[in-house]
């Protein structure tokens, strides 16, 4: 195992385009390291360099107490998994698992021994004599992990693996390899665009956007202390609710509703500006069943529910203008949204969501009354995108 280190890494197809700009981190020993963000970020061209399947234009890699920026990938010591399995059809299971051993020439003992150990570890031992079009979609991942464990590598590097996968298996190799990330402590680097895939997984994650990292932290922090809007509008599911809001008076103005201005933050240099407001919708609670009647409330018009068993999303409509900025822009692009108009379903109104609890008597068609604890709201810098204010851990766990 060993830490990977990147130093001021860029790189630029052709004269002007930028698939990764400065990016510099440190991945521990054993870590694992998620990188996140929306397709052409530059999450996949990041491993490519650190793989040695790109060259950079700029900057250094450096694996264990070796700057291999210029090494080709057989001389990094790494090993990857890909999203398309990348196994040979004619060969088995067994043959697929030990080819990399094979290439480097070790002893057949050795190489029976390690196979057998990999295909134990994850239960491929029945399956040794198949080739990859008898098998699954997950036992084919599992195959291409397997292969890459038994080389022993000082890191693992991981581009999207389970993209391919239907929903079911999604979540049955995410936990495969949450157990082999428990077990090996390998260093690792796994891309994805899947934000459940980097929260569960990662140690760490990185989120990038156009090349660079907006915010490298664990996950929780990401999710509860976004630095910026971009951060806060990709990671949470249903995205968090970005508003504008006028600061006046101590109170935050959007459209018809007003809350007060969060107690632990003066908003100093605000007064009389338009700040991006977010709510998630776990913050946002039928104002029927609050725990304290005198938090704040808006009224809203149900348009959706989805009743999930243990809680209820109410999609409404807040007579608000919605965050439109290039930050939000990009994650509703991302989303498949209409990016003309991000969030909106007209000028000047917001589409919004509130997990509320179960027992809510909200319908479609009816208007609902909605508690906003204070405390947890999101302020953003309109202009810079920037945090503002985000909440403390006790306002969050109260």
């Amino acid at each position: 195992m060993a830490q990977i280190v990147l130093d001021e890494v860029t790189k630029v197809f052709g004269k002007d385009v930028v698939a990764v700009d400065g990016v510099s981190m440190e991945i521990a020993d054993g870590e694992f390291m998620v990188l996140v963000g929306p397709s052409g970020c530059g999450k996949s061209t990041l491993l490519r360099i650190v793989a040695g399947l790109e060259e950079p234009t700029d900057g250094e890699v450096v694996i264990g107490d070796r700057i291999v920026t210029d090494l080709a990938p057989r001389d990094r010591d790494i090993a990857m998994v890909f999203q398309n399995y990348a196994l040979y059809p004619h060969m088995t299971v067994e043959q697929n698992l030990g080819i990399g051993l094979k290439v480097r020439r070790t002893p057949r003992d050795d190489t029976r021994r390690r196979v057998q150990e990999v295909a134990r570890i994850l239960g491929l031992e029945n399956l040794l004599a198949r080739k990859p079009g008898q098998l699954s979609g997950g036992q084919r991942q599992r195959v291409a992990i397997g292969r890459a464990m038994v080389r022993e590598p000082a890191a693992f590097l991981m581009d999207e693996p389970l993209s391919n996968l239907d929903a079911k298996l999604r979540v049955q190799m995410r936990a495969e390899i949450a157990r082999l990330r428990d077990t090996l402590h390998t260093t690792t680097i796994y891309v994805t665009h899947d934000q459940v895939e980097a929260m569960t997984l990662g140690d760490r994650v990185a989120v990038m956007k156009d090349g660079v990292v907006q915010q490298l932290d664990a996950p929780q922090a990401l999710y509860w202390s976004p630095a910026n809007l971009f951060v806060a509008a990709f990671i949470g599911s249903p995205s968090m609710n970005l508003v504008e809001a006028r600061v006046e008076d101590g109170m935050l103005r959007f459209g018809s509703s007003a809350v007060p201005v969060p107690p632990e933050t003066q908003l100093v240099g605000y007064q009389g500006r338009v700040v991006a407001l977010g709510i998630r919708p776990s913050d946002l609670e039928d104002a029927a069943l609050a725990r304290d009647p005198s938090l704040p409330t808006i009224n809203a018009m149900v348009e959706v529910t989805e009743e999930l068993g243990s809680e209820v999303n109410v999609l409404f409509t807040l007579d608000a203008a919605p965050v439109d900025t290039e930050q939000t822009r990009a994650v509703a692009e991302e989303s498949g949204l209409d990016v003309d108009i991000p969030l909106m379903v007209e000028a000047g109104r917001t589409r919004a969501t509130a997990r509320v609890d179960a027992r809510s008597r909200c319908r479609t068609g009816e208007a609902v009354t909605l508690a906003i604890d204070p405390d947890r709201l999101y302020l953003f810098d309109r202009d810079t995108g920037e945090a503002i204010f985000t909440p403390t851990p006790t306002a969050l766990h109260a």
